[in-house]
């Protein structure tokens, strides 16, 4: 398989898209190939063109929430969800081989990964955190300067990438610290699993005194478990949101009915994927 992912080698979504092709393919890790791209947009124009076979995208964080720009990727591009994943994230600090944690004085990592290791950096006043793009681009960055004052926080595999070491295991402040991913492929190459037991669909409803209240009213009346619910605003449209749901099903029929009752009360439903859920085990 080749399997796009967004960010540099290494990053949390290369870590999660090994283990998926792993769990999915029944052979070695090795025989998929990740392509990182420096954009999300240019993930999904990799599925649309068919240059990949699939992607792995987050779509949320336990901790930080939704990533708002994948929702309006998987609304507008060619694209279905085939399975989801949950990713354990455990942050690492790590620097090159020689360096001791003694001579650190800046770490390096994402905005997100930073704020989530607040504890390590209350308890090392003199080590400054650095914003930067990319956790695994922070790994690779105090590699190649060869600055033994420098650290980054990334995962485990983006020390095994860049030939660093891990100084400290699990700076995280929270271990209930997980991210979602969506397997998405294109929508003609989607392959939907039997035992799927959840649906991710957008609507849109018309502006006007009780309509969002009679499309949710939908979910209730045929007694299906809505387990999030997602607004966002319509590009060009000022003050129109779309709504991203998701919800469990006993089956396919089940499915089938909330689309066709949301059909007769929204202006526009688009079915993202039917599913298994990723249950309460998360990978790593």
């Amino acid at each position: 398989m080749r399997i796009s992912i967004q960010g540099e080698l290494g990053s949390f979504s290369h870590e999660a898209a090994l283990q998926i092709a792993e769990s999915i393919e029944s052979r070695t890790v090795g025989s998929s190939t990740m392509v990182p791209c420096a954009v999300s947009a240019d993930v999904f124009r990799m599925i649309a063109d068919h240059s990949v076979d699939a992607a792995v995208i987050p779509i949320e964080n336990s901790l930080a929430g939704p990533v708002a720009e994948h929702y309006d990727l998987l609304l507008n591009q060619p694209v279905g969800i085939e399975r989801e994943f949950l990713l354990r994230i455990r942050h690492n600090l790590i620097a090159s081989p020689k360096v001791a944690i003694e001579s650190i004085q800046s770490v390096f990592s994402h905005p997100v990964a930073l704020a989530q290791c607040r504890r390590f950096f209350n308890e090392h006043p003199n080590i400054h955190a650095v914003p930067y793009y990319d956790t695994a681009g922070s790994v690779r960055h105090v590699v190649e300067t060869g600055d033994e004052t420098s650290a980054a926080i990334a995962s485990r595999q983006a020390a095994s990438q860049y030939g660093a070491k891990i100084l400290l295991a699990d700076v995280e402040d929270n271990p209930a610290n997980f991210t979602r991913f969506f397997l998405i492929r294109s929508q003609e190459l989607v392959q939907r699993d039997p035992r799927s037991d959840k649906v991710s669909l957008a609507f849109t409803v018309e502006n006007c005194p009780g309509s969002l209240v009679n499309a949710l009213q939908t979910f209730a009346d045929l007694g299906t478990n809505m387990t999030k619910i997602e607004s966002r605003p319509v590009a060009g449209k000022p003050w129109q949101y779309v709504f991203y749901v998701d919800y469990q099903i006993s089956s396919v029929d089940s499915a089938d009915a909330i689309l066709q009752a949301l059909h007769s009360t929204c202006s526009t439903v688009k079915e993202l994927g039917r599913y298994r859920s990723a249950g309460q085990e998360p990978i790593g």
